[in-house]
């Protein structure tokens, strides 16, 4: 990872979302594992919902971070 992206990881922690993230003790083993801050958000299933639909809206901003499969870049 970019250091940046490490030195937030390592400050603000990681947040699980998703269904997976509803599985026992995962959050907590996450944790142990990496010594990072591991969140579960209060809805995970309506935060994935949510946030895809703010990369929709948003869509034409943030074109240039996507990556086009049938290119592979």
């Amino acid at each position: 990872a970019p250091p940046e992206l490490a030195q937030d990881l390592i400050t603000q922690g990681l947040y699980l979302v998703g269904g997976g993230s509803m599985l026992r003790g995962l959050g907590r083993r996450l944790a142990l594992e990496t010594e990072v801050p591991v969140r579960q958000v209060e809805a995970p299933l309506e935060t994935v919902v949510l946030g895809a639909g703010r990369v929709i809206e948003s869509y034409e901003a943030l074109q240039a971070m996507f990556m086009d499969a049938r290119k592979g870049v």
